[in-house]
């Protein structure tokens, strides 16, 4: 084997038991005992693989400590299933890496294909209790960000004012989060659903930080000559980049369309805080409002 082709097989190696750190420290997180044992039995698989490239090498390979604390910080902040979905895709590169290698490493191929049925079949083992509350937490998120960008784009042209704006969009948030969780508790519990509580409260907090976050721009931004207007941009800066950031968690975390999602999301949003400025515009102009 040349040296190019030995340095790619200690990479593997090292990739491996990495895997087999990071599956091993996130089955220590974890209390519950059926996703810790799933997610030993992917540690194990892990140390299986790097013991089969090591016959090949024949050298011990240290793991990446950075990568795995970095993995186990985002398991404690953003869920445990998450993380292992995030960590099976970027694998799914690598088991493509151990195809070009079958004709050098006989069983490379079938070893890449192996790991990866195998750990997807492992992750879809894993049992999370946050992702049952991902549509209450959707209805909240949506629900803010299509009002919330649509009132502030309105009450941009028609008040003027950032803190105006802000407090007006704040009162009108946390009302409106209140109503939010209080239907979906009511929805909850129409269906007999023992967790309708729970569900509530994620309704609401996601309703609550989502406003939170639209208005900050109005006021941390200085408001003189084009600040308001500034701060409107920043606000639906601010929406795209939830809108983002929350459709990348469910695309990964439930295996969903990422695209699709995103696109829907977008334009609802953008499409309301545009009928909502102009709105506001006519409003201003139709009332003489000069503040």
């Amino acid at each position: 084997m040349d040296e190019d082709y030995l340095k790619k097989v200690i990479k593997f190696q090292k990739d491996e038991m990495t895997g087999y750190v990071i599956y091993g420290k996130l089955a220590g997180l974890i209390k519950d005992p059926h996703n810790s044992e799933v997610l030993r039995e992917m540690s194990a698989t892990e140390m299986r693989h790097y013991q089969f490239w090591k016959k090949i090498s024949n050298v011990e390979v240290k793991p990446n400590y950075l990568k795995a604390f970095f993995s186990a910080l985002m398991a404690r902040v953003l869920g445990i299933t998450f993380t292992i979905k995030l960590l099976e895709k970027n694998e799914a590169a690598g088991s493509a890496e151990y195809a070009v290698f079958d004709s050098v490493v006989p069983g490379a191929a079938q070893l890449g294909k192996d790991e990866e049925e195998h750990e997807n079949s492992l992750a879809g083992m894993i049992k999370e209790d946050f992702l049952s509350y991902m549509g209450s937490i959707v209805l909240g998120l949506n629900d803010a960000l299509v009002e919330l960008t649509g009132t502030l784009a309105g009450l941009t042209f028609a008040l003027q004012t950032g803190k105006l704006v802000a407090i007006s969009g704040l009162v009108t948030g946390i009302a409106a989060s209140f109503s939010m969780a209080a239907s979906e508790y009511l929805s909850a519990r129409a269906e007999n659903n023992p967790k309708a509580i729970r569900s509530a409260l994620y309704t609401g907090l996601a309703y609550i930080i989502t406003v939170i976050l639209l208005i900050l721009p109005y006021l941390l931004i200085p408001q003189h000559d084009t600040g308001i207007y500034v701060s409107l941009g920043a606000t639906l800066l601010i929406a795209v980049l939830i809108i983002f950031g929350f459709n990348f968690y469910i695309s990964v975390a439930k295996d969903l369309s990422f695209k699709r999602r995103f696109l829907e999301m977008f334009l609802i949003s953008m499409g309301v805080a545009v009928c909502s400025f102009g709105v506001g515009l006519l409003v201003r102009t139709a009332f003489g409002v000069e503040l």
